[in-house]
């Protein structure tokens, strides 16, 4: 899952990152109001944490508001050292999906990350599941059968984006968007290698099950238990 960080303060936003980063999510950075527009307004975009103070023609929830205007539904918590009820309700009215006040402890921020990717466009629950394969965003846990499954920080990724989009084709370019971020140096074949890692891993020791990943000649993949 990819996140974009817009946050001002270097030391603050490079500590999120890498917060984020130690939980499997692709996360890019930007400094200021306007950058963080003209990147909000990518769609790729899984989740937005924005901060609202910020330098630039347009503060957090100036962003906000022109986000929803343009039609882009990406979930985003707001990050403020403003924790007034005043200012908690206009940042939500602007917009936000939530609203975190500073200074705030990171697991808090973690777990409210995970609960707004939860929530659109349909909430899946705890756990995510095809059949017998089953992978918990909250433990990293990741089990076929009874049988539980390791996975590296990007397979894990990679899995789960591809979980919660079941059944459908996801082009390569879809996946390079949401797994890796911007600064990652992407091969023509990566993808196509890490899709070999998960077969490797959840399909190919398991002859008595259906396999779930499926190469769709031209398009992309699809994980799917037709």
């Amino acid at each position: 899952m990819k996140i974009l960080v817009v946050e001002d303060e270097p030391k603050i936003a490079q500590a999120i990152k890498k917060g984020l980063e130690l939980k499997n999510f692709a996360v890019d950075l930007v400094y200021d109001g306007d950058q963080g527009y003209s990147y909000g307004l990518d769609p790729e975009y899984d989740l937005i944490v924005l901060d609202r103070m910020l330098p630039g023609s347009m503060d957090g929830t100036a962003i906000c508001e022109n986000l929803r205007k343009e039609k882009i539904n990406t979930p985003i918590l707001m990050l403020t050292a403003r924790g007034t009820i005043g200012d908690k309700v206009s940042g939500l009215n602007s917009g936000a999906d939530d609203y975190l006040v500073k200074p705030f402890s990171y697991d808090e921020l973690i777990a409210r990350v995970q609960a707004l990717l939860r929530r659109p466009p349909v909430n899946l629950g705890d756990e995510l599941k095809l059949d017998n394969l089953v992978l918990n965003p909250k433990t990293y846990q990741v089990k076929r059968g009874s049988n539980n499954i390791k996975l590296s920080h990007k397979e894990f990724a990679l899995l789960e984006y591809l979980l919660r989009n079941q059944n459908q084709i996801i082009e390569k370019d879809t996946l390079v968007n949401h797994v890796w971020d911007e600064d990652s140096s992407i091969l023509p074949n990566t993808i196509e290698v890490y899709i070999g890692y998960l077969r490797n891993k959840i399909d190919r020791p398991f002859k008595k099950y259906k396999p779930l990943i499926h190469t769709i000649r031209g398009f992309g993949y699809k994980l799917s238990n037709d």
